[in-house]
């Protein structure tokens, strides 16, 4: 069974992973160049506006495999610079292909989203879940550290302190708690889930497509550089976007009251 489906339809791609009967780990060979081609497609294709990230089955991921740590194999298996170059070259392939989208993601989180599966879920730019949702970075109980950025990424979501409290104790908080925390938007019943999904989704793709991923790229510049290098950032981009057939048609829907119809020109 293939580590992901993927379904375009409507200017927005679907990526879902697919190993449900153990609930969606990832780290086996090849994940990482899976994810990076799904990805690179997406990023070429300048009819998907959108993408939406979620698990078959019960659970969004369970995070590494852990049968393969407990034998040692695959990406968890030789010498300390072996499994180091396994990170390396898969795990960190899969995040770096997620951060690297340069339309907006949406994280559909079904169930549990541990350790790495929570990581990925992190990386989304918007995260809905399901009442039955629950996340955890529960790398210090297994013995090892938070190896997929999430030391990085779920600071900046939650808080310095909040992600400490999590990454030191390992705890487990449900969707609820979740939300109070803001590292999620929303919280809806199961069978709404991937509906709220694609709602979301629907008015994110009724966007311009190119001022869309230029609004994603100043939102991540941003978290690295001075005000003054975002103005200028912000200038520069403007100007293009103030060339496009888009920002005429959103001047003219504006003006004759109707909804606009962009189509990237």
């Amino acid at each position: 069974m293939g580590l992901l489906t993927i379904e375009t339809a409507d200017h927005v791609t679907t990526l879902t992973l697919n190993r449900p009967d153990t609930m969606n780990p990832l780290g086996a060979a090849g994940d990482g160049d899976i994810f990076a081609a799904a990805c690179d497609a997406i990023n070429a294709d300048m009819d998907v506006r959108c993408a939406i990230l979620t698990g078959a089955g019960r659970a969004f991921s369970a995070g590494g495999d852990i049968k393969a740590m407990k034998e040692r194999t695959g990406t968890f298996g030789g010498t300390a610079p072996e499994i180091s170059d396994g990170y390396r070259n898969n795990i960190h392939k899969v995040l770096r292909a997620l951060y690297g989208l340069r339309v907006p993601l949406i994280a559909a989180v079904n169930g549990p989203a541990i350790g790495l599966g929570c990581d990925l879920a992190c990386l989304a730019d918007m995260r809905i879940a399901s009442a039955g949702a629950k996340f955890g970075v529960t790398f210090l109980k297994l013995g090892i550290i938070p190896g997929d950025g999430g030391t990085w990424i779920l600071p900046r979501i939650i808080g310095e302190a909040r992600a400490a409290e999590l990454f030191y104790t390992g705890d487990v908080i449900d969707a609820a708690t979740a939300q109070e925390w803001g590292l999620v938007s929303r919280v809806v019943e199961g069978d709404r889930l991937m509906d709220e999904a694609r709602a979301l989704a629907a008015r994110v793709a009724a966007m311009p497509p190119h001022a869309l991923r230029q609004a994603k790229n100043l939102m991540r510049q941003g978290r690295s550089i001075s005000y003054d290098s975002a103005l200028e950032m912000a200038a520069n981009t403007q100007a293009l976007m103030h060339l496009t057939e888009d920002h005429m048609e959103g001047i003219d829907a504006l003006l004759e009251k109707r909804a606009p119809r962009f189509t990237g020109g």
